[in-house]
């Protein structure tokens, strides 16, 4: 890149004014970077946290169902799971962390009364009603594994984006603009001195032609009649 330069004091400002902007640049994807880690970090710390709960929460349904199977029978479990008429509603909205947008999911209807999950208290058992709150809760766990996982896959992208950046600025672009900075300024320097050189040899060249006319002079002045001899 340096060679391809036209070394000039315009093309020097240039890119001194490159450097200067690609730094600020550089400083500022660097705090973002360490930023976004940081807020990456307590993402990862909430969604093991999320992991483990959901987890344990499936569990814990597929225990609650298989004792209902076990006590009240496929029919009675399928009949109380058909009875439900209000579904959950899943609304998504979106926040803003340090530019990065990541979803904000909202549920509702999703935990129930007995009266709302349209099998009434005699076509009901404890343990349709224990495994129906499992699974409640089991919903819950993910819908919000959901949001986590999202957040964090979209903060890591743009993480990965933003090393590039750092990594394309700190060992691309401003190496290439030093290098085009010093190159330009060793050129200067080197027509700096030639130029200096070049107002030497005038000037030396000069004072010559002017010794020389000065003595031609001399010698005419003595050369013409009427001059003056001492004995």
């Amino acid at each position: 890149m340096a060679e391809d330069v036209k070394p000039t004091r315009k093309n020097l400002m240039e890119i001194e004014d490159r450097i200067e902007l690609s730094e600020r640049g550089h400083d500022t994807l660097e705090q973002k970077r360490d930023g976004l880690i940081m807020e990456f970090m307590d993402i990862l710390d909430q969604a093991q946290d999320v992991r483990s709960g959901l987890s344990d929460d499936y569990e814990r349904a597929q225990h609650k169902i298989n004792m209902a199977r076990a006590m009240e029978g496929d029919v009675a479990v399928r009949g109380a799971a058909a009875a439900l008429k209000e579904h959950p509603e899943i609304t998504t909205q979106s926040k803003n962390i340090m530019g990065v947008v990541v979803p904000q999911i909202e549920s509702s209807r999703v935990r129930k009364s007995l009266d709302q999950r349209g099998y009434g208290l005699l076509g009901s058992s404890a343990r349709i009603d224990e495994a129906a709150d499992a699974y409640e809760e089991l919903l819950e766990s993910i819908i919000l594994a959901a949001e986590v996982e999202t957040a964090m896959k979209k903060m890591l992208h743009e993480i990965e984006t933003t090393k590039r950046r750092v990594n394309a600025l700190e060992f691309k672009v401003l190496p290439d603009l030093y290098d085009a900075e010093e190159y330009i300024e060793q050129k200067l320097e080197e027509q700096e001195r030639e130029e200096i050189f070049r107002m030497k040899k005038i000037k030396a060249k000069k004072e010559e032609e002017e010794k020389a006319e000065k003595e031609e002079a001399e010698k005419a002045a003595a050369k013409e009649p009427g001059t003056v001899t001492a004995d």
